[in-house]
């Protein structure tokens, strides 16, 4: 098994591209391509989850640090029609807060070669936007759903909203923004007894439920390993009540495991980042909604594309800086190994 098998960066960032083969496409030094673009479009969110923010919210970026409608289009664009991405994804924050959402997915898909889109969002505004997000060509959605208790939802996400994200994802549905897919964190002693519950709920609807471990990505650096649900407790508890068979089919670079539920073809997927990192795979570049490029969700480093870009630089700056940043992507996260260090940035400011 080797270092990127298991996630660990024994080759250290480096800035030396000399070595770089000579491609357009976002290569780095061991042998992954990044075709798969996640944009962050906005850090506010208008909930406040526990295992993501303080209860108060944190300190929004200014509008003018912001990328703009046009600075948002010019990056995707050059990683489209440049750089070799194929696949557009949207998140915050959350993204439905941010008002010409619309017109970037739109402008995205009508790039040559129409990449696939996606949102993912907290849902809690997806029952009054799938109609036009449908329009604007969006293929599909990723919905946050820990709890299928009111009281429980209140308690994680410190607002009453649970109806709501009810709504969006019947909506998404409706709109045939397939597969719709449920994104869930279990929180021991919180919601670690609702798997079975989500799952029910979710085949029941024709959703796709992937549970997600937690992840040392909270603003307030309270992340504790063993307080985490990982993937074995979720597919034991799940075991209890359901026939689980692994999913032959091919996984590629999709980050969760799949696997059948009682013969299929419902499936259940687990996202287990932290005890089985899949960074061998990794095929994701991401920018912030500030304009700064990151190689890897747990990067401790940026390369700034909005200075250069406001001072004038041409697409072929651009190109380079991108194609530098992905070339010094390290082999994996390293969460298990002692050199991990959790991002100065919270999710929130990231993009997931």
């Amino acid at each position: 098994m080797t270092a990127v098998d298991l996630g660990i960066p024994l080759v250290r960032r480096t800035t030396d591209t000399s070595a770089r083969p000579d491609t357009p496409q976002l290569v780095d030094r061991f042998g992954r391509v990044a075709t798969d673009l996640r944009v962050s479009l906005i850090d506010k969110c208008n909930l406040r989850c526990t295992y993501c923010m303080p209860a108060e919210g944190l300190p929004w970026l200014k509008r003018a640090e912001l990328l703009d409608t046009d600075e948002m289009n010019r990056l995707i664009r050059i990683a489209v029609e440049e750089l070799g991405v194929n696949t557009v994804r949207f998140t915050g924050g959350e993204p439905l807060l941010r008002q010409d959402l619309v017109d970037i997915i739109a402008a995205t898909s009508a790039l040559p070669g129409h990449p696939k889109t996606s949102l993912t969002t907290n849902g809690i505004n997806l029952g009054g936007y799938a109609e036009p997000l449908v329009r604007a060509g969006l293929n599909r959605v990723n919905v946050s759903l820990d709890t299928l208790d009111r009281d429980v939802f209140k308690r994680l996400a410190r607002r009453d909203r649970l109806d709501d994200v009810l709504a969006g994802l019947a909506a998404a549905k409706t709109m045939r923004l397939e597969p719709v897919k449920v994104n869930a964190v279990l929180m021991r002693g919180i919601n670690d007894h609702e798997p079975c519950d989500l799952l029910r709920f979710c085949i029941e609807r024709g959703y796709q439920l992937r549970f997600i471990e937690q992840m040392p990505l909270d603003a307030q650096h309270d992340w504790d390993r063993e307080q985490m649900i990982t993937a074995e407790e979720i597919l034991d508890r799940l075991s209890a009540e359901f026939d689980l068979a692994p999913d032959v089919a091919e996984r590629g670079s999709a980050p969760a495991e799949r696997w059948l539920v009682d013969g299929g073809p419902a499936t259940v997927g687990v996202i287990a980042s932290v005890t089985r990192p899949f960074c061998s795979a990794c095929d994701r570049t991401r920018l912030t909604a500030d304009g700064q490029l990151r190689s890897c969700l747990f990067s401790t480093t940026e390369t700034d594309l909005r200075g250069p870009m406001r001072a004038g630089a041409d697409d072929t700056e651009l190109i380079r800086l991108w194609q530098e940043t992905m070339w010094a992507k390290a082999a994996g996260h390293g969460m298990d190994s002692g050199e991990f260090a959790q991002p100065a940035r919270p999710m929130s400011a990231i993009g997931g």
